[in-house]
């Protein structure tokens, strides 16, 4: 029976495996005590020879065979061909525990497709579920030892209801050198076919289903037995089993204690006990019985899958569900929380703690300090009353890899596409602002098709600016420029909360078309002079 202890660790506690070191069943004590008392008693036996029996010169040739071991034994490679032999059996196991047949899904097609209330309909459902559980219990009985024990012949299976005295004529009467475990599969699928035609089966879609579902109980089926059929190669088995079982060869020469007296490396106690070679002989020699245990998941060993308990119950489950359970309803009332829009099940005192409200993102409950940034108020209005950062937050920007944008370092400004893209110049300092508002005049190339417009009596570049603190530069977007435009261009009003800002539009020299002023302008070229042809040219938008 499997062991199981997954109810003692829920919880994560001091100390908290103790207990499962005290188990025996399914244990590693269990599974290693034999070998350990024999590794044991030969150590024992090889150091007394040594100590009493030996003569000098003997002693000093046991000596040097006992060095020549404990160097050499560390060559061979234990711990990668073991490691990497248990992680592919682990594997194994597992995926033979998860390809297990189950006939959940049949059933509950069977209950639901095949119809008929009467005996007919009644016998049609349990015949075509009985074939199921058939097909298990063959490949069940061809893998597993337990199994094999309780059916060791077909008499067994036709003893215990699986199979009819009938169908084992049919069975036996089949003559095929091959393990016969489909035959059940056929048989179900020519009694489907014949409840379709009777009508039992009243769409074809149904009996498709049917069907498929059928087609992946079988390809569990075959897969367990092509587990049992190709194992892992042989010689990887033999590989790893003598290279374990050299290695504590010979450590039980090379880690015995040796004379002290004789100044030998390494050997400068003499414990008669070898502690740590015992562990790792506990280590090593268990983590090979370990595989031993999961190569074949279908023994009798304590963790082991009970292949008998499952053909139980599949075969409990399944006719219960496509029998007494066929269209069986409860009937329908309303449930407790039918005028309720917010349910939610009561919790128990026990679980008072598990009550927990929504999650509604990580940054709910962060909150941002008054003397640290204003989080309800707008960034220009935080400019336009002159608020001052904090000493923290002037180190931390001075730390951080990114500048900021209003950095009176920076010269060149940022452009995005949106109109209400703003540059927001660092309080106190409009320096960068006014050396854009006084750039003089200069010529920009057209594009050819470009239609002219009226000059501008300033020349190729007319700006318009408020008086008092310039905070904000706002840019004309290059959409709305086109459309609202004219000839006399206007300040542009902002909303109320935004203060009054300047707007920036240049026209060429050519035939006063609308242009707008590069994001990639730098200082070298706002300050080129009035004369002379420019260093930029730009497109019309």
């Amino acid at each position: 029976m499997t062991v199981t202890y997954s109810s003692k660790v829920a919880n994560a506690t001091f100390f908290g495996f103790h207990r499962l070191l005290l188990k025996w069943r399914g244990s590693i004590y269990k599974l290693l005590y034999r070998e350990f008392i024999v590794f044991a008693v030969f150590y024992t036996a090889i150091s007394l020879v040594y100590r009493l029996l030996l003569t000098g010169a003997q002693k000093r040739y046991f000596e040097k065979l006992s060095i020549y071991c404990d160097r050499y034994a560390e060559q061979i490679p234990v711990t990668f061909v073991l490691g990497f032999y248990v992680t592919l059996v682990v594997n194994r196991w597992w995926n033979q525990f998860v390809n297990l047949p189950w006939p959940d899904r049949l059933m509950f097609l069977i209950s639901s497709s095949v119809h008929g209330r009467d005996e007919h309909g009644r016998l049609l459902r349990r015949t075509l579920m009985r074939y199921v559980n058939l097909t298990s219990l063959l490949i069940f009985r061809s893998v597993s030892t337990a199994v094999y024990k309780r059916f060791p012949t077909m008499d067994h299976v036709v003893e215990a209801g699986f199979m009819t005295a009938d169908e084992r004529k049919l069975f036996d009467h089949l003559k095929s050198p091959h393990l016969k475990y489909w035959v059940p599969f056929i048989w179900f699928g020519n009694l489907a076919a014949k409840a379709r035609k009777e009508g039992r089966i009243r769409d074809s879609v149904d009996l498709q289903s049917l069907m498929t579902e059928m087609n992946k109980y079988r390809s569990w089926c075959s897969l367990l037995f092509g587990y049992d059929w190709v194992g892992i190669p042989l010689v990887y088995t033999q590989v790893v089993t003598l290279a374990v079982y050299t290695f504590f060869f010979a450590c039980l020469i090379g880690r015995q204690f040796l004379d002290p007296t004789k100044g030998y490396a390494g050997h400068d106690l003499d414990l008669y006990i070898p502690i740590f070679t015992l562990l790792q002989f506990f280590f090593y020699a268990g983590w090979l019985k370990v595989a031993e245990q999961l190569i074949n998941p279908f023994g009798e060993d304590d963790d082991d899958f009970e292949t008998n308990w499952c053909i139980d119950r599949n075969l409990q489950v399944s006719l219960l569900a496509v029998d007494e359970m066929h269209m069986s309803l409860p009937k329908m009332k309303k449930d407790i929380y039918w005028d309720d829009s917010a349910a939610r099940p009561p919790y128990t005192l026990a679980a008072a703690d598990y009550c927990i409200p929504s999650f509604l993102g990580s940054t709910v409950e962060m909150g941002l300090s008054g003397s640290d940034f204003p989080g309800e108020d707008w960034l220009w209005s935080y400019e336009k009353h002159g608020h001052r950062r904090s000493v923290i937050r002037k180190v931390k920007r001075f730390l951080s890899a990114h500048e900021h944008p209003s950095s009176p370092r920076r010269r060149s400004y940022s452009r995005q596409a949106s109109d209400s893209s703003m540059f927001f110049p660092p309080s106190g300092d409009v320096s960068p602002a006014r050396d854009l508002l006084d750039v003089p005049s200069r010529s920009y190339h057209r594009a050819p098709g470009t239609p002219n417009q009226t000059r501008s009596p300033e020349g190729s570049i007319k700006m318009y600016s408020s008086l008092g603190e310039l905070s904000t530069i706002r840019e004309t977007s290059r959409t709305s420029t086109l459309q609202s435009l004219s000839p006399q261009p206007s300040v542009r009003v902002s909303p109320t909360k935004m203060p009054q800002v300047p707007e920036v539009v240049l026209f060429s020299v050519a035939n006063s078309a609308p242009y707008f002023l590069p994001w990639f302008a730098d200082d070298e070229a706002l300050a080129a002079p009035p004369t002379g042809q420019s260093k930029m040219s730009a497109s019309p938008t």
